[in-house]
């Protein structure tokens, strides 16, 4: 991880912590040299080494991302390893990712900015809708569904929310902004369980995936679930790409039985220039920035945690944001 100067600054103040920050920091899977990790308790990344299995010592990572499944098939359960994301850091930048979708789909922005390099003046209808009185239905309640769901009430937007048994999640333990999020589950009007999907997706205007990748939830959104929605219901993704099924997605839109769709994780990194998605004037695509991971409030926020966890740790208090043994398996 890159550093934070204030936060490693109080870090350092810790009594009894050896600090090592490792050199070149990048965002990929690679060995470090043995003698660097062997002795490592707590590890601060992104992506664990390729050599993992060499540090002997350790017992915490702490992952810089929301999504854990670089986590998956390490064997952490069986190594008595503990861990944490990042639950928290990018709740705010995403709901306003998403608010913005929303307004360009419902404005067609897309068009409106092509008839601008094309210097054409058209006032059309359709660039002069407004998204308040609109249903959103949010597919899970975390942190980025709940910060989404206080910026769009103040908007004027229904809130519909869909979780596994429709009961709003306990989030005891898990990192937040001051004054973001909905931790006593005030805005949606109402609460859906899985069963209750056709109910939930039929009454959309908007629908927003904001679950976990799990093998479990790999393709959740597939043809079935897509011909729910109404037709005039725009779709928008900044969680994970195989969330939603390819092949159905891409239908839907080439068919219209969707009006549209915003999307911000992928398919492939990158998405190849002959990708259908691409030309569609239905869709916006955003390459992967909706968290905003290169601004200095999300390097900030991830230290914030880091810290926190580091001196809970030595005083044996819950961390925040641990994941559960089912969880770090992918269950």
């Amino acid at each position: 991880m890159p550093s934070e100067g204030n936060k490693l600054a109080e870090l350092r103040t810790v009594p009894g912590l050896d600090i090592v920050m490792v050199p070149e920091p990048r965002e990929d899977v690679r060995p470090l040299p043995e003698a660097l990790i062997r002795d490592c308790e707590m590890f601060f990344t992104t992506c664990l080494p390729a050599n993992h299995e060499q540090m002997s010592g350790l017992r915490v990572v702490q992952i810089a991302s929301v999504g854990y499944s670089q986590l998956f098939d390490h064997r952490l359960n069986e190594r008595g390893i503990r861990a944490c994301n990042a639950l928290g850091v990018q709740d705010i930048p995403i709901a306003e990712w998403n608010v913005a979708m929303m307004i360009n789909l419902k404005r067609d922005m897309r068009t409106m900015m092509k008839n601008q390099t094309d210097r054409i003046w058209d006032r059309d209808i359709r660039f002069q809708r407004e998204i308040s009185g609109s249903t959103l239905g949010i597919w899970g309640y975390g942190g980025i569904g709940r910060q989404t769901a206080r910026l769009a009430k103040t908007l004027g937007l229904k809130i519909h929310v869909m979780t596994l048994d429709g009961k709003l999640e306990n989030r005891a333990n898990c990192y937040s902004v001051p004054g973001t999020g909905d931790a006593e589950g005030v805005f949606p009007d109402r609460f859906f369980s899985l069963e209750q999907k056709k109910d939930f997706l039929g009454g959309l205007d908007f629908l927003i995936i904001t679950i976990p990748l799990t093998p479990r939830t790999k393709g959740i959104v597939g043809e079935a679930e897509l011909n729910m929605l109404p037709q005039h219901a725009c779709i928008l993704n900044p969680a994970r790409g195989p969330l939603i099924q390819e092949e159905a997605l891409v239908k839907a839109l080439q068919e219209k039985r969707i009006a549209g769709a915003a999307l911000d994780t992928h398919y492939y990194y990158p998405m190849p220039p002959d990708h259908p998605l691409w030309g569609m004037d239905n869709v916006i695509m955003t390459p992967h920035i909706s968290g905003s991971s290169g601004s200095t409030r999300f390097l900030e926020r991830i230290w914030d945690i880091w810290v926190q966890n580091v001196k809970h740790y030595i005083n044996g208090e819950a961390l925040l944001n641990e994941l559960s043994p089912a969880q770090i398996n992918g269950q």
